[in-house]
């Protein structure tokens, strides 16, 4: 079996037991850095072969883990933090395995956009996660134009030298809103910022960030700044009745019917 392994996002104890007896059991481990998947396996005195698998070798390694597979071997697949495929390499691992019909499975964990909502405070009914924005400007601009109106909250991954620039990018296409800069998370030093995008974030940047913008606020209906006697007298000259007239004013403002007709008693 194949089985895609949630790791630690910061301290090395927020690994599942069953994430350790899994790894312990396998036969071979593919690791974005083994390097880094190293410092975490060697804390828990796990000693298995160790094969890389990155955003420039993902075919070539699905091709291992096929072979080892149909051999009945045992494989694990890591990220340098947090769930592989999120903001990681393994999506290309998932397909080759699906097209060649083997089978896979999850073992969950930690995730950084999801511990950062939670810290943050942020609306959290509804969110759209957008990892990292593209390193050109223009496709980054862009982007962030296709989320100008959503409602809900946008999270982002963001290595420190690039804080700036997406925030700047970010107030350019949705104006000034909150937002929260989340770091260290699981660490000692575990900082949840909240800031405006217009003011941007302060500080040194240090250590990988998410950064989460507030959704877009419902747009309001622009004949509300009128009275609600000439926002119906509005909806009569556009055709409507004035029975649907003071209905549909009285639900852009958020009050009752017969407040709105009081004051079109002779329209």
């Amino acid at each position: 079996m194949i089985y895609f392994v949630a790791t630690p996002i910061g301290n090395l104890k927020d690994i599942t037991l069953r994430a350790l007896e899994t790894l312990r059991a396998a036969d071979a481990i593919f690791c974005e850095d083994t390097r880094h998947s190293l410092k975490l396996l060697s804390a828990y005195e796990i000693h298995k072969p160790l094969y890389s698998c990155h955003k420039f070798n993902e075919r070539e390694a699905a091709e291992k883990m096929i072979a080892l597979d149909a051999e009945g071997k045992n494989v694990c697949v890591l990220s340098d933090a947090g769930m592989p495929v999120v903001s990681d390499p393994g999506n290309v691992v998932c397909r080759a395995l699906k097209e060649a019909g083997r089978k896979y499975t999850v073992l969950p964990g930690a995730s950084a956009c999801l511990c950062a909502l939670v810290l943050s405070a942020f609306p959290a009914d509804k969110f759209t996660f957008l990892g990292f924005l593209p390193e050109k400007a223009g496709e980054r601009k862009s982007l962030l134009a296709k989320y100008r109106a959503a409602e809900e909250t946008l999270i982002f991954h963001c290595a420190p030298q690039d804080v700036d620039r997406y925030v700047s990018a970010m107030y350019e296409a949705f104006g000034d809103r909150r937002a929260c800069a989340v770091r260290e998370i699981s660490k000692i030093h575990e900082e949840s910022m909240e800031f405006t995008l217009k003011e941007g974030l302060a500080g040194e940047m240090r250590g990988e960030y998410v950064l989460l913008v507030e959704g877009a606020r419902e747009r309001e209906n622009p004949l509300n700044k009128l009275s609600a006697r000439e926002h119906t007298k509005e909806y009569i000259r556009q055709g409507l009745s004035k029975q649907e007239a003071v209905k549909k004013a009285a639900r852009d403002r958020g009050v009752s019917k017969n407040e709105v007709y009081k004051v079109t008693l002779d329209l």
